[in-house]
C-alpha cells in the first residue's frame, strides 16, 4: 500500500473535522490494521502523529499537518471527475 500514513491522516481529517468521509468506516478500520500490523516497517514524515493504540482503537483525535486540508480537497476533486 502506497502512503498509508497519508492516506489514514486524509480519511481521519475528512471524518473528524470534515464530517464527510473519503472512504467507508471498515476501510478506515482496515487502513488503521494495516499501519498498526506493519508499523516498523511503514517509514513516513508525519508517522509520530499517530499513537499505534489510536490505530487499534480506529479513531484519531490528533493533530493533521497543515497540507492535509489541501490534499483532502485535491483528492475529493479529482475523485469528482
Amino acid at each position: 500500500m502506497k502512503n498509508p500514513i497519508a492516506r489514514y491522516l486524509m480519511c481521519a481529517y475528512a471524518y473528524y473535522v470534515e464530517d464527510d468521509p473519503l472512504i467507508s468506516d471498515e476501510e478506515f478500520d482496515e487502513l488503521a490494521k494495516f499501519i498498526h500490523k506493519n508499523w516498523d516497517a511503514i517509514d513516513h514524515p508525519h508517522k509520530d502523529l499517530i499513537i499505534p493504540n489510536d490505530l487499534l482503537a480506529g479513531t484519531y483525535l490528533g493533530e493533521y499537518p497543515t497540507m492535509i486540508p489541501g490534499a483532502v480537497k485535491s483528492y475529493r476533486k479529482i475523485n469528482s471527475l
